[in-house]
């Protein structure tokens, strides 16, 4: 598939001077924060981690910014060498969450439950890492039907979050979708797009971080800044490897690993929009080499997670929203991005400042970002005629995966490790997709013209 790059200010290989890599890099970093941080303010204040909190959070921008290095650089075979942000996976909550209750229930104390996580996170990272080396085989799972799909729902189901916070966030209560919440959000949302399309470069590149200012700056005025992060912070955070020891459990692995699979095809899904919007072609053995890559450096780097007292890592897709927008997408920046997310995890104080930013305004910001995501997948499934095969492929898919979304209650009843699998969105897309591929055959010849084509409206004769 050709592919256009005349969008972009720097490409791949391209070297931005000093000012320009940092204010995109500043972008990306304000796109992930929240979700490098999240994961691991959830799983603490679940299982009641308590002091060790803090730690938790600085080591996630620690690894963040080592494994981001790696996935840009591309050392050897591992890493995409794409403009490609890691940060910790949401994908791996419920599972987590599972083993930290079932170590608990057990009387097992804090650091026990840390070992029994971090030991089943580390060994279940050599599913993905077995899985990148035989990915030439599986042409067939590997499609832009698969990822298309993935990718569309990936955006749709991070629109949910991104809106949440723009109506005021989940702890807003009665404020929630106040009309002064909504205001600030829609300010945010003009002045990104006002900097996108005004013209110069310069104004492009930081669209997105003159949005997050301006909208905290106006935030400040209404009193809704809080400097509440900022008590009671730890200064230095010291990476000690394997910090709370090492622990396994078989009947805890088994989820683990499965969801390490999906994380695969995920990743695939993200790199595929990534060399899109950067302009690399999405076909052919350099695609194939970077998806490889791409999927080792993700499983390399969850085991270095693991190490240095973190959650698995994957690539971040909220960060090809802001290669779209911004029109940067050189792997050198990734390097400064790295470079940051390195000091936010030593000195745990920097990363605090941008927990600071009010929900509306990183709600306004996120909408479009995530909005982006899914326009990539729509693009990558517009790439190929849709005929009957892939209509009913997508179809059923994003059925399924929406369906989950509106009506979350609906897999309650199943078994434990059923429900996690069918009640992710992201998961369950991937899945269908990849089944119905596998089980609707192709067609091999020429369809005729009335055929192979999408079902004919409705209307007279």
């Amino acid at each position: 598939m050709a592919q256009d790059a005349t969008h972009l200010v720097y490409g791949l290989e391209d070297v931005p001077p000093p000012p320009q890599a940092a204010l995109a890099a500043i972008q990306h970093v304000l796109a992930a924060i929240v979700g490098i941080a999240t994961p691991s303010l959830i799983i603490g204040a679940t299982l009641g981690l308590g002091e060790h909190v803090p730690y938790l959070i600085a080591m996630s921008f620690f690894v963040s910014g080592v494994a981001t290095f790696i996935q840009c650089r591309r050392i050897g075979p591992v890493g995409s060498g794409l403009l490609s942000l890691q940060g910790t996976s949401f994908a791996f909550l419920g599972a987590i969450l599972a083993a930290g209750f079932a170590v608990k229930s057990a009387g097992g104390s804090p650091e026990d439950i840390l070992a029994m996580i971090f030991g089943l996170c580390l060994v279940g990272c050599a599913v993905e890492i077995v899985l990148s080396l035989f990915l030439d085989r599986l042409k067939r799972i590997i499609t832009p039907t698969v990822t298309g799909i993935v990718i569309t729902v990936i955006g749709l189901s991070l629109v949910g979050s991104a809106f949440t916070d723009f109506a005021g966030g989940t702890s807003a209560g009665d404020a929630l979708g106040s009309p002064l919440n909504l205001v600030i959000g829609a300010i945010v949302i003009a002045v990104i797009l006002t900097m996108t399309f005004a013209g110069p470069p310069m104004l492009r590149i930081s669209a997105i971080m003159i949005g997050l200012v301006a909208g905290t700056v106006i935030s400040g005025l209404f009193g809704m800044v809080s400097l509440a992060p900022l008590s009671n912070v730890q200064f230095f955070a010291v990476p000690v490897p394997f910090k709370y020891g090492f622990d396994f459990d078989l009947g805890l692995f088994i989820p683990i690993a499965f969801l390490y699979l999906v994380t695969a095809i995920e990743t695939s899904g993200d790199l595929t929009a990534n060399s899109i919007l950067s302009g690399q072609p999405v076909e052919g053995p350099l695609y194939l080499e970077r998806i490889k890559g791409g999927i080792l450096g993700d499983g390399i780097n969850s085991g270095i997670a693991a190490i240095f007292n973190t959650f698995p890592n994957t690539t971040f897709s909220q960060n090809n929203g802001v290669i779209q927008m911004t029109g940067v997408a050189s792997r050198h920046v990734g390097y400064w991005v790295s470079a940051f997310l390195v000091v936010m995890g030593l000195f745990p104080v920097v990363g605090t400042f941008f927990l600071m930013i009010p929900k509306p305004v990183l709600g306004g910001a996120t909408l479009v970002l995530f909005g982006t995501i899914a326009v990539a997948g729509i693009r990558i499934l517009a790439s190929e005629p849709i005929d009957q095969r892939r209509t009913y492929i997508m179809a059923i898919s994003f059925g399924l995966s929406i369906g989950v979304i509106l009506v979350p209650a609906a897999s309650q009843q199943l078994p434990d490790l059923i429900r996690q699998v069918v009640a992710t969105p992201i998961t369950l897309a991937g899945l269908s997709a990849t089944v119905l591929s596998l089980v609707i055959p192709a067609r091999t010849e020429a369809a005729p013209d009335n055929d192979e084509t999408l079902p004919p409206a409705a209307g007279p004769a």
